[in-house]
């Protein structure tokens, strides 16, 4: 499918994934990719403009990531955006400083004449978050944005086709920051929005007809929201030919696999295989604490499972998963640190037994997966399930796994999800699960001692995953969870509620 692109160069910054889903939000293709990518690599995207993220470091340092030495002559309209707006102003042969005080959080903000600020508040609110600024324009530019502190909060020089922002348009405390990046993708770089899941789901489903027609083809279905959708875009094309298995680890949530079982094969009549591997994965797991080993285990047993019932099927040569873009992301891409190894993206051995691996979904936010179930005819009840990580509740158990502590995290679980349902909070809350930590504590129950595990109990509310902020629950209704868990699952005698945003915490403990 041909659709117009942007790629976004990814200098570190803690917001670069989140420009990336603003971009999509205006239904215009982008791309994140290392700022060390090519120029080949870049320019075969045909890109309609390129974005300049955030970052860390100073231009001043000498190991400071620098702009690559093609950007400038590359032909199309480039915005920087804090550290991208440094770095530009940089390279042009302007100055920038350490400035008297950093600026970090919400700012008043002046806007002047631009094509970015067009519609925009003269006089707003924008959200800063840096050490460094300009403290000189590079000729032929002019400012057209400011603080009190920050004199160059935005410059420009239209004839070069080079917009530089010191604050965050993409973070929401910036007000009308979705505005301000449409502007310059409609007003300066002439995008059309040409991005719809219409049209994703119909070149996909044309494209996948093309390559698998005839071929037996294996596809993982955990019944969570990814894979389900993936299946259900083969299945349109494939038929028959498309073999589910679904893997049931023993670290689902309780009576999961059942219900798995009952909503894919019974209801939508889908080719649904269930293999029993729960003492496969426990046994693997034995004696292991560090969460990256607990995910690379899981992801290597999920393949040696799939490749195992490829060899009984017979021919099969293609292994579908339900892998989207915050996974590619967060298993690490350029000078972004690696967040954490997803067990289909960075948790993969490095040898599998299938001709190719088919990730329909891998360019896709959250969100943008829930509107492909829609096109896909999905009902509600599978598209707006839940997230659940694929490595189940062993990264919900801090420490060894072990049955016991399943067990007891699986009724926590069960009741912490049934209260917050029967409270009508289910539909508000993004996500909402239980942890079971590593600490154990002293409590009194019945007039005895007890010394038992402390379980910490996560809810966010968010769109894509990619941030996340903790979820008001009413006291009321933690003071019922609380009692009931204590209470009915064994074994906990202390409760906590996590109460951190993503960033600086992930939505998982581990």
């Amino acid at each position: 499918m041909s659709k117009q692109t942007v790629v976004i160069l990814d200098f570190g910054g803690q917001y670069s994934q989140l420009i990336a889903r603003r971009v999509r939000e205006q239904s215009v293709y982008c791309e994140l990719l290392p700022r060390t990518a090519s120029k080949d690599r870049v320019m075969s995207l045909s890109p309609r403009a390129i974005i300049l993220t955030g970052g860390p470091s100073s231009v001043n340092a000498a190991d400071a990531p620098k702009l690559p030495d093609w950007l400038l002559s590359a032909g199309v309209p480039v915005l920087g955006i804090c550290y991208g707006a440094q770095a530009l102003a940089h390279a042009l042969g302007g100055e920038v400083e350490r400035a008297p005080a950093g600026e970090y959080g919400k700012r008043d903000i002046s806007y002047g004449q631009s094509a970015l600020f067009e519609g925009v508040s003269k006089r707003s609110v924008c959200w800063m978050s840096h050490a460094d600024s300009v403290k000189r324009l590079p000729d032929g530019f002019k400012v057209t944005a400011a603080t009190m502190s920050c004199p160059f909060a935005a410059f420009e020089n239209v004839q070069k086709n080079i917009y530089g922002v010191q604050f965050h348009p993409e973070v929401a405390h910036t007000r009308q920051g979705g505005l301000i990046l449409r502007n310059f993708l409609y007003n300066v770089c002439g995008c059309t929005g040409d991005w719809t899941m219409k049209s994703f789901v119909q070149e996909m489903q044309r494209s996948l007809g093309e390559k698998l027609s005839g071929k037996k083809v294996l596809c993982a279905l955990s019944g969570g929201v990814d894979s389900a959708v993936a299946a259900s875009m083969l299945h349109s094309v494939c038929g028959d030919n498309l073999v589910c298995i679904f893997v049931d680890h023993g670290l689902l949530r309780k009576d999961e696999a059942a219900e798995v079982m009952r909503v894919f094969k019974d209801e939508r009549g889908m080719n649904l295989t269930k293999v029993d591997a729960r003492a496969r994965f426990l046994g693997r797991l034995k004696g292991v604490t560090e969460p990256e080993q607990k995910r690379k285990i899981i992801g290597e047993e999920f393949i040696r499972v799939f490749e195992e019932q490829a060899r009984a099927i017979g021919a099969v040569d293609y292994l579908v998963q339900g892998t989207i873009y915050p996974d590619v992301i967060e298993s690490g891409t350029g000078d972004s640190a690696v967040i954490k190894s997803h067990h289909n993206v960075g948790g993969l051995p490095s040898v599998v037994d299938f001709k190719e691996i088919i990730e329909p979904l891998r360019d896709l936010f959250k969100d943008e997966v829930r509107k492909a179930g829609f096109e896909l005819g999905l009902p509600a009840s599978i598209v707006m399930r839940q997230p659940f990580p694929g490595p189940g509740l062993a990264i919900r158990i801090v420490g060894e796994v072990t049955g016991e502590k399943i067990a007891i995290l699986q009724e926590a679980d069960h009741i912490f999800r049934e209260e917050i349902a029967l409270n009508g909070l289910d539909e508000e809350i993004w996500q909402y699960f239980a942890v079971l930590t590593g600490a154990r504590s002293v409590g009194v129950m019945g007039d005895r001692r007890t010394y038992d595990y402390t379980l910490a109990l996560r809810a966010v509310t968010s769109v894509d995953g990619m941030t996340a902020d903790w979820a008001r629950i009413p006291y009321p209704v933690l003071e019922k969870i609380s009692g009931r868990i204590v209470n009915e699952a064994g074994h906990i005698n202390r409760i906590v509620y996590d109460i951190t945003a993503k960033p600086p915490a992930t939505i998982e403990w581990e």
